[in-house]
């Protein structure tokens, strides 16, 4: 295991949050057909120029019942195609990309992919600021890129929905677990990591069908694709409520002060998939609260200007 070659003030200082008046550049790593907040988050994500240069998006590998990371992978892969035709991006080819269609298995000869490739370029592309890289489902596609290629951890900063806060009697969540050794690279390498994790925080982002009804239907294709996939997640919507996850590391460059974080020491995630807390490591930014009402209005604004 690499460890980054940044010393604890620039660690510290690459994790401030960015300041409003720049624009960050960054790059999605999404397992767009999981679940259906992936699609809400590449919209967030695109529909922000103001404030996000989207470089690529990468097609994150994730199992699901009756079929394994490769599947997964390439499901996303089309569904993010899907996605960048409902907003009218015609450029899907050169922007979008292949990961990793198996989990991390070798920590000295990772199998690499189009997207970890294409991460590694993008990464050493000379830029006033570092290259903000979201994941939003198995980190497997960015571990592998910093195991292939450690100089890259210099020039870029992690932000990472996964796992469960610090406090939680166990780090299993989906992102997290399906590919521990993934995560722990992540946690180990001293890579800048800005850490968003799903209960105990990101669970507060919930909506209804009511609410997208309201503020999202009807707004261009996009707004009824996405209502649509909401729609279709029960079929009994009485009093029922569903978590957006993973709009919450977009927040992040779009506004820090809707998503509230702190410096903490990077945690070691145990075989048992727990957190142990050592003072001796290397600091990350952990997110701790988000402003759900700050967050929605500006995703539902965004959307209702199609």
């Amino acid at each position: 295991m690499f460890i980054s070659s940044l010393s604890s003030s620039e660690l510290v200082a690459r994790l401030e949050p960015p300041g409003q008046d720049q624009k960050v550049h960054m790059v999605l790593d999404t397992d767009t057909f999981n679940e259906i907040d992936d699609q809400f988050a590449l919209t967030y994500a695109l529909l922000s120029p103001e404030r996000i240069e989207l470089e690529a998006i990468y097609a994150a590998p994730f199992r699901s019942e009756h079929a394994g990371p490769a599947d997964g992978m390439q499901k996303s892969y089309e569904e993010i195609l899907h996605i960048l035709d409902l907003l009218g991006r015609h450029d899907k080819d050169q922007f979008a990309f292949h990961g990793s269609q198996a989990w991390l298995s070798d920590l000295h000869e990772p199998m690499s992919s189009p997207a970890v490739e294409d991460l590694i370029a993008r990464a050493r592309q000379a830029r006033s600021g570092p290259l903000y890289v979201v994941a939003i489902g198995a980190i497997t596609n960015i571990a592998t890129a910093l195991l292939l290629a450690p100089d890259i951890a210099e020039h870029i900063v992690v932000v990472w929905l996964g796992g469960n806060a610090l406090y939680w009697p166990t780090a299993q969540e989906f992102n997290l677990e399906q590919d521990p050794r993934a995560s722990r690279t992540i946690f180990d390498c001293g890579v800048p990591l800005v850490y968003v994790p799903c209960n105990g925080v990101t669970d507060h982002l919930i909506t209804t069908q009511a609410e997208l009804e309201r503020f999202v239907k009807g707004h261009g294709a996009i707004g009824d694709y996405l209502f649509t996939l909401f729609s279709a997640t029960t079929t009994d919507h009485f009093a029922y409520s569903r978590v957006i996850w993973d709009i919450a590391p977009i927040t992040w460059l779009i506004n820090p002060a809707w998503a509230a974080t702190t410096l903490v020491h990077s945690p070691i995630l145990t075989t048992e998939l727990t957190y142990s807390v050592d003072t001796r490591r290397h600091f990350m930014r952990n997110a701790y609260a988000l402003d759900r009402d700050a967050i929605f209005g500006d995703l539902f604004r965004k959307l209702q200007k199609r």
